[in-house]
């Protein structure tokens, strides 16, 4: 009962991070008059300061000593802090100029991104229904370069800096509270030193739009933050295969409000790049539940024939490393067919 309850929790979180994302579109053009990169310093800038007192909560701080001791590990935050950098802050200036729904096709096609990077950089090998997923993807691509007159390129740019920051965050092996402290850390200096650049140069809006403006402003910490920690909640509840298909959530709902709210257009070319993108992913989807589904069986069908053998009969002069050797062979078998 307690499992259940505990999977029921999780997916709660899960389908409240991504709907989060998947609304916050509605959130930055609040913000205007502030520009995209004024609001981006105080997304960092807030940020630290929410994650701060999240941390002061779980009292976790024995990270940072590791952290400091770690040159490899430090430049691989510091490369993931200008990464998300980047995605941000582009995805900001999208939505507050009418670009919602190239916004997310950025997202729909950042898993198909992901596996490209996995076979180009870390020379992994894709199923066959994989590989037809990232070809239809790179046909979505083309059809809504023409359709665009221009190749999608804000889509690219949020698909790739995401999935970048994904694999990096992969090498880091960090929790997600914890790993957006040091990103935001990092942040934090040029970000303060920007707002005060801005604000000695009278062109901060910071006071210029009253309490609720810097109020909104100063909310992009929680809009960062709390989603994150739903996710990080999430992730340890419910499996991966979960989290993969609620990762879909987020583009849908942006790409609804962006044609529904945002009234963006939607000529019948995008349409058979989206169809096309949308083929992928569930083609992309199919495989990797197939796949799934067929390593419990077999592993439920070794760990069965592992119990049923008859226990080994040990003669008095049998050597104890010999017996070990013989009883360990199921569970590598098993280790081994999975993968």
């Amino acid at each position: 009962m307690k499992g259940k309850n505990e999977q029921r929790a999780g997916l709660l979180y899960g389908v409240g991070a991504y709907g989060m994302w998947g609304i916050v579109p509605l959130f930055w053009p609040l913000l205007k008059p502030s520009g995209a990169i004024e609001i981006l310093a105080h997304r960092m800038v807030w940020s630290l300061a929410v994650v701060g007192i999240a941390l002061l909560v779980v009292r976790r701080w024995a990270w940072i000593g590791e952290l400091v001791r770690d040159p490899r590990k430090l430049c691989l935050i510091a490369f993931a802090a200008a990464t998300i950098t980047i995605n941000w802050g582009l995805y900001i200036w999208a939505v507050n100029n009418g670009h919602v729904v190239e916004a997310s096709l950025g997202y729909f096609i950042n898993p198909l991104v992901t596996i490209a990077m996995g076979v180009i950089l870390l020379s992994e090998r894709l199923r066959p229904v994989q590989w037809v997923a990232v070809a239809t993807g790179l046909a979505a691509v083309l059809v809504l370069a023409i359709g665009y007159g221009r190749p999608p390129w804000i889509s690219l740019v949020l698909a790739f800096s995401f999935a970048t920051y994904g694999l990096v965050k992969k090498k880091v092996n960090m929790g997600g509270l914890e790993s957006l402290a040091a990103e935001t850390a990092v942040l934090f200096l040029p970000a303060l030193g920007f707002l005060l650049w801005l604000t000695a140069t009278g062109a901060s809006t910071f006071t210029a739009g009253g309490t609720g403006h810097w109020a909104l402003l100063a909310a992009t910490g929680i809009v960062t933050a709390v989603p994150l920690i739903c996710f990080g909640a999430a992730a340890i509840r419910v499996p991966l295969s979960t989290l993969g298909l609620l990762q879909y959530l987020a583009p849908v709902f942006q790409f609804t409000l962006g044609i529904v709210y945002f009234h963006e257009e939607m000529p019948p070319e995008r349409w058979a790049g989206f169809a096309l993108v949308w083929l992928a992913l569930t083609l992309l989807t199919w495989d990797a539940l197939r796949n799934a589904r067929r390593n419990r069986i077999l592993a439920a069908k070794l760990l069965a024939t592992a119990a049923a053998a008859p226990a080994p009969t040990a003669p008095a002069q049998t050597a104890p490393e010999t017996a070990a050797s013989e009883t360990a062979i199921p569970e590598t078998a098993i280790q081994q067919k999975i993968t």
